[in-house]
């Protein structure tokens, strides 16, 4: 029995030794497989250290290759408290360079860890400051390189390319959208240390970082530098509330220009109010469209062929009375009997009534939402709305009658843009959009080229087209005259939007607008442009607006290589237009009989001879009255 229980024991502790074992060996295993890279990655970290390297953003350029976002090189303050002997003495020293509190530094050189990044008020340092730091000499003490967003031409495309915190994060526009591709990967240089953190004198590992992406945007430096230019004038002599410029490709949907104001440096983006800097207001803003957005009306009647522009004819008395409610023309009395196309010509309110009680509410808001209105376009920017419109079902007379001239509903810049591109391309809406390509940041060789995408079509060329002529009568004939440019075909329309305030409209108080693109027979550019509550203008889109969009439409002709054409409507001058005439061919004539054919033109002579062999403007284009005329003599 005593020998019996001594063998039990005897099994019972080699069972428990042997479980022991077992256990001991599973969990050297688990340890060995399964957790040998945590632990090899702790046991590096207590010899070794990296001091970073900071990558550069990619950098951001206009569509010819012009430099809109770059960075520059500045250093950070890096600690390794370890190696710090006199902490007392450096906290001291740093705290007097950087002109920060003792105590916050002190508490950063005694910190327990293998390195300490000084923030905020050692990063981005000046050069000078640098140099304080470097002459110091104190061991643990360490400048790295860092990389400091720059924006170069300041306050310009603010919106569009955002801003960039400390950290080189994206925070807003471009920057953030395409936060991802424009961030590279640190770099760093590694060093082993002892168990003091003392730096061993063993050889050191250089990670070099990685640059982000680079970007190449729609946007044409020219255009948008023209835009600036505009709105700064605009803001000079008006000081609205608000004013806007867009321009974009009708036929891709590449954004040319975007532009507002209030705008802001992103430079120094901490200097400012977050509405200013986080408010695009091309993208952001919504309000009643007014005249502009009857070109959706015109659009849609064409299609569904309701009304022949030529033939068709209207009486306006100076208003129309719809459910109990009367709606006044501009001009008081009214157009009178008018064709259709004068209706569009005249920007009469009547008239666009009448054009959506012929649609009926269900198939005017059909070709609304077909145009894009009530969603966000899918412009590749943050911050974009989507407005508002009204549902068919609680839409009566009245409702249907507002809407046809743009009253009662919400739309933002960008989509009446892009709806106005569709309706003059052909009838295809497009996306609008800002990125263009990207580039890899070591060659510059395209990684990523955008390409146009469309949405749907949405009215048929043949539509497209009586609306492009219809739209270029405004200009020529109507209430968009002042966006006329000799030479070339300018096609338009005006907008005079009254404000709402707390459910009502404001009295005196207006949003003024005009959308116009060029050529009129085959647009490469839309520009529109909008102004809110202009103080002491004259309270028309056509007076206030339109002369702006023109300025840009000038710029255009030269940035997208636009020829003159003899092939345009002409304009119908009145007492206060400058008046620009058709000049004759002058070429094999002799320089009497040419100063008798250009009387009253200032004449230019170049060469020698008795024959005039060339002329500039040529044949059947418009010279201004008394304008030159340049006669090469051969």
């Amino acid at each position: 029995m005593f020998f019996s229980d001594i063998h039990t024991r005897i099994r019972f502790f080699f069972l428990m030794v042997l479980c022991i074992l077992i256990i001991i060996m599973i969990r050297v295993f688990y340890i060995q497989v399964f957790q040998y890279d945590k632990l090899s990655s702790l046991a590096e970290s207590l010899w070794s250290r990296q001091l970073p390297i900071g990558a550069d953003r990619g950098e951001i350029y206009d569509r010819n290759g012009k430099v809109l976002a770059t960075n520059l090189t500045t250093t950070s303050l890096v600690l390794i408290p370890n190696q710090i002997k006199n902490k007392e003495e450096v906290a001291r020293s740093l705290s007097e360079i950087l002109n920060s509190d003792y105590e916050s530094m002190l508490a950063h050189v005694s910190k327990k860890t293998s390195i300490e990044r000084v923030h905020p008020e050692g990063r981005q340092l000046s050069y000078d400051i640098a140099s304080q730091i470097n002459d110091l000499g104190y061991d643990g003490v360490y400048l790295v390189k860092e990389s400091k967003r720059y924006y170069p031409y300041g306050s310009l495309l603010s919106h569009v390319l955002g801003y960039v915190g400390i950290d080189n994060q994206g925070l807003s526009g471009i920057e953030l959208t395409y936060d991802e591709y424009l961030t590279g990967e640190n770099g760093s240089i590694k060093y082993f240390s002892d168990g003091k953190g003392n730096r061993l004198e063993l050889s050191e590992v250089y990670e070099k970082p990685q640059n982000g992406i680079n970007i190449t945007l729609t946007i044409d430096l020219d255009l948008q530098l023209a835009a600036e230019r505009e709105l700064d004038n605009v803001m000079a002599k008006f000081t609205p509330e608000h004013a806007m410029i867009l321009a974009m490709n009708p036929k891709t949907g590449e954004i040319y220009a975007m532009a507002s104001r209030p705008n802001f440096d992103p430079n120094h983006y901490q200097d400012y109010d977050n509405e200013t800097i986080n408010r695009n207001l091309p993208i952001w803003m919504t309000y009643e469209p007014g005249s502009t957005f009857k070109i959706m009306t015109l659009a849609s009647s064409l299609e569904e062929k309701t009304v022949n522009l030529f033939e068709d004819t209207f009486y306006d008395s100076g208003s129309i009375h719809v459910d109990g409610a009367t709606i006044h023309c501009w001009k008081s009395g009214g157009h009178g009997a008018q064709t259709y196309l004068n209706v569009v010509e005249n920007s009469c309110n009547p008239g666009f009534v009448s054009l959506g009680q012929k649609l009926g509410t269900e198939t005017l808001m059909k070709y609304i939402h077909e145009f894009g209105f009530g969603e966000k376009t899918g412009i590749d920017l943050n911050g974009e709305s989507s407005g508002i419109l009204f549902r068919p079902e609680k839409m009566g007379p009245v409702e249907l009658a507002t809407t046809s001239f743009g009253q009662g509903i919400s739309v933002t810049p960008i989509q009446q843009a892009a709806a106005v591109s569709a309706v003059i391309n052909g009838g295809n809406l497009y996306t609008p959009y800002l990125v263009k390509e990207m580039l890899e940041p070591e060659t510059n060789s395209v990684i990523f080229s955008a390409e146009p995408t469309l949405k749907r079509k949405v009215i048929s060329e043949e539509s497209s087209k009586l609306a492009r002529y219809a739209l270029e009568s405004v200009v020529a004939n109507g209430s968009g005259r002042n966006a006329y440019i000799e030479n070339y075909r300018v096609g338009g329309k005006t907008g005079t939007a009254q404000k709402v305030e707390a459910g009502h409209y404001m009295v005196g108080n207006y949003i003024l607008s005009f959308m116009g693109f060029m050529p009129a027979n085959d647009p490469e550019i839309v520009v529109y442009v909008a102004i809110d509550h202009p103080i002491g203008a004259i309270q028309y889109g056509g007076q206030t607006a339109a002369p702006v969009a023109k300025s840009i439409l000038e710029t255009a002709i030269s940035v997208l290589k636009l020829e003159p054409t003899t092939e345009g409507m002409e304009k119908e001058y009145n007492w206060m237009d400058t008046k620009y005439y058709r000049i004759p061919s002058v070429i094999g004539m002799s320089v009497e009989e040419a100063k008798k054919s250009l009387k009253g033109y200032t004449l230019e002579f170049s060469g020698s001879g008795e024959t005039i062999i060339y002329q500039s403007p040529s044949e059947n284009q418009f010279v201004k009255e008394g304008g030159s005329v340049k006669l090469m003599l051969g």
